[in-house]
């Protein structure tokens, strides 16, 4: 008795699904990588300067003044009048806070002032300016 034809073919693997896993594996991790940025301020069009240092504090307090004269407190909306209020609640006693300000190149600069006034006023808050290198 003889066996069909379909006996004769020796057995193959089909690496081409393998393949396609490989390379979902892979897209996910290249995904996954590019949310690992860490952004602290929100997206702004920042002025360069040539002197321009990175610094790292312990304690951040990020103010961010965008092109519309907006003023963001770590993210969230607030008006200057606030601002003072709201970083004393942040600062604790024998720790010092480096407020980052991020103010957009194209900002008003008198609201930059008006920012920076309430700022200094906190005890205990040291005030920087973002900006970036040409």
């Amino acid at each position: 008795m003889r066996l069909p034809d379909d006996a004769d073919i020796p057995a193959q693997i089909n690496i081409v699904p393998m393949i396609d896993v490989i390379f979902a594996i892979l897209t996910f991790f290249v995904m996954s990588t590019l949310f690992l940025t860490r952004s602290e301020g929100l997206p702004v069009n920042l002025p360069k300067a040539e002197t321009a240092k990175k610094s790292s504090r312990p304690v951040q307090v990020n103010v961010t003044v965008n092109q519309a004269g907006e003023v963001f407190l770590n993210k969230q909306g607030i008006s200057i009048e606030q601002l003072e209020a709201k970083i004393k609640q942040k600062v604790q006693p024998k720790q010092e806070v480096m407020v980052v300000l991020n103010a957009d190149a194209g900002v008003d600069h008198g609201k930059v002032v008006a920012v920076m006034d309430k700022v200094r006023r906190v005890k205990g808050a040291k005030l920087a300016i973002a900006t970036r290198k040409p």
